[in-house]
């Protein structure tokens, strides 16, 4: 079982920045690709950013050139450091983790809300 505590929402004007943080915990499983998902009111909840346990990352179209995801293995960490925030990214940020030992399993974090007022 693995637990994913998030960090690091909150509210910000339109063209600020804010950081999203999150540390995975559990034993006896080893944790592969880490990412950000988010869902906006009414909608579905859509990959904003991945990344591989050997650091490749992909990122979803809307937020390329203003978002950049990193982690820490040592820490089994996940950071979203997201720039020239625009209201249409307002929604809750979810912390996703997948094992991949002993089975490959998704794990969400309870979600983080990130308001962004124009």
């Amino acid at each position: 079982q693995v637990q994913l505590l998030e960090s690091g929402g909150g509210l910000v004007q339109a063209g600020g920045s804010l950081r999203l943080s999150c540390t995975a915990s559990g034993s006896g499983v080893s944790i592969g690709a880490m990412g950000w998902y988010r869902q906006a009111p009414g909608k579905q909840r859509d990959l904003v950013a991945v990344v591989s346990r050997r650091g490749s990352t992909t990122y979803a179209d809307a937020v390329k050139g203003r978002f950049t995801i990193s982690r820490d293995n040592a820490k089994n960490a996940v950071y979203l450091q997201m720039n020239s925030l625009k209201p249409e990214d307002t929604a809750v940020y979810y912390c996703n983790a997948v094992t991949t030992f002993p089975t490959q399993v998704a794990f969400w974090g309870q979600g983080t809300q990130v308001t962004v007022s124009s």
